[in-house]
């Protein structure tokens, strides 16, 4: 399945940020693995400050910083297991169809 694609390609993106990776290779996985944890904490983060009060605007800006380290980290950890990120998004979108048309899109399990 091929989307259209606007901006930067996944897999462009991939390339690109592989040249930046800058951690020790024996400890790779932990280190992506709660990196990425982290950041998505810092995403939600931002939200619960918006809910609390600490501001009125809604942090747009600031979430979209944080998404693009989640992609990083996310990025990363394809490049790590061996696939691209593209493939992720490919077999994401696949696995997302089948639940739409199985009427499985709200539920609980990785393989319903």
């Amino acid at each position: 399945m091929e989307l259209p694609m606007m901006g930067i390609a996944l897999d462009d993106y991939q390339i690109e940020a592989r040249k930046t990776a800058v951690y020790p290779s024996e400890t790779a996985l932990q280190y992506l693995t709660l990196g990425l944890a982290s950041e998505a904490g810092e995403v939600a983060g931002k939200v619960a400050k918006y809910y609390r009060k600490d501001d009125d605007d809604f942090p747009i800006e600031d979430i979209v910083l944080e998404l693009g380290d989640v992609l990083w980290f996310v990025s990363e950890l394809a490049s790590l297991l061996g696939v691209s990120l593209s493939e992720v998004a490919e077999e994401n979108l696949e696995k997302l169809q089948a639940r739409r048309e199985n009427g499985t899109l709200k539920g609980t399990g990785d393989h319903r």
